[in-house]
């Protein structure tokens, strides 16, 4: 639902825009290049308002756009004067759990000193990488001084981009549109990352933030002039989640613009762009715009002795009896057998004792299986209940928990998603947050954090067409980092996908914390059973294949160790697609192969054969089908892949 104020807003802005095309721009203009020079953002003034352009390869990305912040309802972003303009950069990599193994940061940035007419100073500063292009603003305040920001930037396609965005209704778990930005109309809502491929050929961008702390979330407006403009939390609707699990009350209070105290700084806005799908599955940026992990907490980063990402069963979605303690010992003693590192228990464990959870964590720890709860996060708001959850938790020996229900992108639910990764980190707990806001590069900071939701997973009974939800999340919602999508279902949820569509989905829909939705007992049951066994959580190497296509196909080769994995997932229409098998290195490489059973869905075909690199295959995939094959290397230990 659009509200008056938010199309009194928009008109503005498409009166703004009008006025921006008439003009020439001033002489006056920054230009911040990235390392290679493809990557560039502009910045000057149009009658006394910044304006800035990011271009890649001398085209467009965001055309001519506003940058525009308030403070206590006072815009600062007009009139200003350029002060001293202060470079730097960076060339740095870091140990990372994602599409890769090692996270590049290299960027040229400039702090530009901005001065309004009436004396209030502040800073823009800009990081341009070789993928990205960022920017927020800093206004210094007094240690004690609390005041309102606001943000209208906008971010203008180019004519003839296809764009790919979800609405806020359900918050972060909504399924996407693929549009015209030319047929989006005036007042959609849009949450981060929002995805579109430039028009000619040209390549494919993201919208969102990075670096979200003592601030409200960001979301994205569309007017009727191609632009996506800022919306801090108080302006958006309130998602269906929110309202249906908190008081009207708390909905009024959340929909109030939040003061900040002292400096105000606002999250990096950043816009991700690629030459292709590849180049934005390995994009790095949202990470590279947060701090470093703390030493202290994390004394080897996210190689810290307690940071454990592996795979995950859970009880919840595929049945397996009753929530007692002696169903969770079997579901660890079968995630033993599995080699799965982590059960992860639903609320029914609040009517254990402590006696029966210890016992389980005793139990599950000779299976090398860590034990997981579950918690609502509205018992969390209260300081002392939250730090009393969490060091009862730490005494009884739970590697981690899973928070649910924040549905919202207020600053104070901001502020408590940063105080629990801060405790948790404290009490050595791993962090799992459901029922969530998108990511922003948290775990780059906290790496207790290893999974969070904001993806429309398989706990959604009802969507019907999850073949074309399948095979768009991996370049929409992942771009932003992990999702826990709860992958491999093979009863009625799948829906329109086959089991190796499902099996496939466990190596592209990739986490730290992995967490299948089918039953230990029902993937030890299943033919592809070894494959799944193998699946690792984090990867080496991520290569997207030339066959993808959002929404059409996902066509994922990564890399642990030696052992290469080749995953994909097709959509609603059948194709013959062909996959030569470069990647590979020298030799012959025994493969394991889970395919589709061509006259049954419900069906999977296992197959040993040998392939090298030279071999390209002919893949003949059904609606909704999919494909896994794993090279294994004679030197190759299995055993390794976690």
């Amino acid at each position: 639902m659009i509200n008056l104020k938010s199309f009194q807003s928009l008109a503005l802005w498409v009166g703004i825009t009008i006025g921006f095309s008439a003009c020439a721009l001033t002489d006056d203009t920054t230009i911040i290049s990235s390392p290679d020079g493809n990557v560039r953002f502009r910045l000057n003034q149009v009658d006394s308002q910044l304006v800035y352009t990011i271009t890649f390869k001398d085209q467009p990305v965001i055309e001519a756009s506003p940058l525009v912040m308030t403070i206590d309802n006072k815009e600062i972003t007009n009139n200003v004067q350029p002060g001293k303009t202060e470079q730097y950069e960076a060339d740095e990599t870091y140990a990372w759990h994602g599409a890769h193994a090692e996270a590049v940061n290299k960027y040229k940035g400039a702090r530009i000193a901005l001065k309004q007419n009436d004396g209030l100073e502040y800073t823009l500063d800009v990081r341009v990488f070789n993928d990205a292009a960022s920017f927020r603003l800093i206004v210094p305040g007094a240690e004690n001084e609390q005041r309102v920001p606001d943000e209208t930037t906008a971010f203008k396609l180019p004519e003839g981009s296809t764009i790919w965005y979800h609405d806020l209704h359900m918050h972060y778990e909504s399924v996407h549109t693929k549009n015209d930005i030319a047929q989006v109309k005036p007042g959609e809502w849009m949450a981060p990352p929002v995805t579109f491929k430039l028009p000619e050929g040209r390549g494919y961008a993201a919208i969102t933030e990075a670096d979200l702390k003592n601030y409200s979330g960001m979301a994205l407006q569309s007017d009727s002039s191609r632009q996506l403009v800022t919306r801090l939390a108080h302006h958006q609707p309130t998602s269906y989640p929110y309202e249906l699990r908190y008081s009207k009350e708390d909905v009024e209070r959340l929909i109030k613009p939040a003061a900040v105290t002292g400096t105000i700084t606002t999250p990096w806005r950043v816009v991700m762009v690629g030459a292709d799908l590849n180049a934005m599955a390995n994009n790095d940026a949202v990470a590279n715009l947060n701090p470093a992990p703390d030493k202290e907490l994390f004394p080897q980063g996210i190689h810290t002795d307690w940071i454990r990402p592996g795979r995950a069963v859970w009880k919840y979605l595929d049945g397996g009896g009753d929530g007692t303690l002696a169903v969770m010992k079997e579901f660890s003693k079968q995630a033993g057998e599995l080699g799965y590192e982590h059960n992860i228990l639903e609320g029914f464990w609040s009517r254990w004792t402590d006696e029966e959870i210890r016992e389980l964590v005793d139990y599950s720890n000779q299976q090398k299986v860590g034990v997981w709860l579950w918690k609502h996060s509205k018992s969390l708001r209260d300081d002392h209940e939250r730090l009393a959850f969490f060091k009862r938790c730490q005494d009884l020996g739970i590697t981690g928990v899973k928070l649910d229900f924040f549905d919202h992108e207020a600053k104070e639910v901001i502020d408590l998603y940063r105080n629990i990764l801060r405790e948790t980190a404290e009490h050595k707990l791993l962090v799992d947050f459901h029922g969530a806001n998108k990511p922003t590069g948290e775990a780059r900071t906290w790496p207790n954090e290893v999974t969070r939701e904001a993806v429309k997973g398989m706990e959604a009974s009802k969507l019907e067409d999850r073949a074309t939800h399948n095979t768009t999340v991996p370049f929409t919602r992942w771009l932003a980092g992990h999702a826990e999508y709860t992958p491999v279902h093979f009863g009625e949820r799948r829906k329109n996908t086959t089991w190796a569509h499902q099996v496939a989905s466990a190596a592209i829909m990739s986490t730290p914390l992995l967490t299948y939705a089918a039953t230990p007992a029902n993937i030890l049951a299943n033919p592809s059973v070894e494959m799944m066994k193998s699946i690792p959580s984090t990867w080496d190497e991520t290569i997207v294949l030339p066959a993808s296509e959002i929404g059409e196909v996902a066509a994922f080769a990564r890399r642990k160790g030696d052992t290469w994995f080749l995953a994909i997932m097709n959509g609603v229409n059948p194709k013959t697609i062909s996959i030569p098998l470069s990647f590979l290195g020298q030799g012959n490489y025994e493969t394991l192969v889970v395919k589709d059973d061509q006259q049954e869905s419900g069906a999977l075909r296992v197959e040993n054969v040998s392939q090298k690199k030279d071999d390209t295959l002919q893949l003949d995939l059904v609606a909704g089908g999919g494909y896994v094959a794993r090279y294994t290397s004679g030197s190759t230990r299995l055993s390794s892949l976690k």
